[in-house]
């Protein structure tokens, strides 16, 4: 160490050194992210997924069906005509099989207007048609979360990689050094070891999140449809109910210690009451199970419906052998009043649909409880991250006012390049852990919006 001061050229060599290493090891964060008219924003890329999601069709067509099952029970109040022909040969008394009179054309008309079970059974149908809606919204909003995690995440790698980048860079410069340093006796091999492996370590890194990103980015090409053959840029925005996150540019101190959240516990737990998908289902499972069973109860009064018929009869089935007067044009209106006498099935009808509205109204209590556990976790959650995010965060902060007193201290002589280099890769490595802990939270964040429903305000 003596020859390193009493050195004078040497001295000035591993002074310019230093100061082109540092030059090469500017931080990423500090630089600003290249604009490119292909960036990829997050609602664009909810936009697309929406757009290309064989999910959300499939949920679309089971939507459709449920309303057409719908509008087929509600189709025997709406007038309905019947007309067919045909012909049959009779020996004896003209009739075909159910009494009904063979003719060479007919013409029927039928509409019911009272028939409680019947009705039950459709506004039954319009309540679960309403439950295919509430799981097409379900779709929905997990197509939008997981295409934002996918898109955050990515975003975090991406970032990452940048950082890994400048300090491979960095190091690379600092082994250059140092074995210039040993071939000149200034340094022991173990240094040169020391910064290969160092060297080799962001090496490690690197490859494991490159590895990440292309993973990431196939699965954000089967989510948004995006080809093989187009580049992925995803924006540096932060999404607002993330505020706060690391952004190029921006330093530990200058990110507010905790995240915007949305409501008080006691409003998210309402909200979740209110919004919470498997709650609606519930209820509308209740109220069609209260239908059905109103629907039973009434099926011991009469059904009423409207009938008529027009029919042409024909000569050849001997119709004047058993009739004193023939017609052959015959036109029957009226009303079709059906009286139960005695309908064992109506009382075991509705026994069973009392005991099944008896089972919808315990789950549903059930499925309440269950959501105000669940949203408290979830809140707990979201808390307990805002605290490890701020961790990292003053974790970081404190790395980055290392490396300023390494650097001051360098610069008036009092560190060498490897304290130098050593602070800058801790502080590497503090960015890459807030932005972990920065993407855990906003992943959960994401969780607690779509069980609070608040997701359309944050994507609308």
């Amino acid at each position: 160490m003596n020859r390193t001061v009493n050195s004078g050229n040497r001295g000035k060599f591993w002074i310019v050194a230093a100061l082109a290493a540092l030059l090469w090891a500017i931080p990423a964060r500090a630089q600003n992210a290249p604009q490119n008219s292909g960036t990829l924003t997050l609602q664009d890329a909810v936009r697309l997924a929406l757009q290309n999601s064989p999910d959300m069709r499939l949920a679309r067509a089971q939507y459709d069906v449920a309303l057409g099952e719908a509008r087929v029970d509600r189709a025997s109040f709406h007038p309905n005509l019947y007309t067919g022909t045909g012909l049959a040969y009779t020996h004896g008394f003209p009739s075909l099989p159910g009494g009904q009179a063979p003719s060479v054309f007919e013409l029927d008309y039928q509409q019911t207007l009272f028939n409680p079970e019947l009705r039950g059974q459709q506004h039954a149908a319009e309540d679960r048609a309403r439950n295919q809606k509430i799981e097409m919204d379900r779709v929905h909003d997990d197509i939008v979360v997981r295409t934002a995690t996918a898109y955050l995440n990515l975003a975090d790698v991406q970032h990452s990689l940048q950082l890994l980048q400048t300090e491979q860079t960095s190091s690379q410069t600092i082994l250059q050094i140092v074995q210039e340093r040993e071939r000149a006796n200034l340094a022991l091999p173990i240094d040169v070891t020391r910064a290969q492996l160092t060297l080799a370590q962001i090496n490690e890194n690197t490859v494991k999140l490159q590895d990440q990103e292309q993973l990431l980015e196939q699965e954000f090409r089967q989510f948004t449809g995006i080809p093989e053959s187009q580049p992925i840029h995803v924006s540096p925005e932060v999404p607002a109910f993330a505020a706060g996150s690391g952004l190029p540019g921006t330093t530990a101190e200058q990110m507010p210690v905790t995240p915007p959240g949305l409501e008080s516990e006691g409003n998210l737990i309402d909200l979740a009451m209110q919004n919470d998908r498997s709650v609606k289902e519930a209820e509308n499972e209740r109220a069609a199970r209260e239908q059905e069973y109103h629907g039973a109860r009434w099926s011991y009064f009469p059904t009423i419906a409207i009938v008529g018929q027009y029919s042409v009869l024909t000569k050849f089935n001997n119709y004047n052998e058993f009739y004193n007067h023939f017609e052959r044009n015959n036109v029957n209106v009226g009303i079709q009043v059906t009286v139960p006498i005695f309908a064992a099935k109506t009382s075991a009808n509705v026994a069973l649909a009392e005991s099944q509205l008896n089972e919808a109204d315990l789950q549903l209590g059930q499925r309440q409880r269950q959501v105000s556990q669940e949203i408290q976790q979830k809140i707990a959650n979201v808390r307990e991250l805002d605290a490890s995010r701020e961790v990292a965060r003053l974790d970081l902060q404190l790395a980055q006012q290392s490396l300023q007193l390494e650097q001051d201290k360098f610069n008036d002589g009092r560190a060498t390049l490897q304290e130098i280099e050593q602070a800058r890769l801790d502080e590497s490595r503090k960015w890459v852990a807030f932005l972990n802990a920065d993407f855990a939270r906003e992943q959960a964040q994401l969780t607690l919006l779509e069980a609070t429903g608040q997701l359309a305000k944050v994507f609308q």
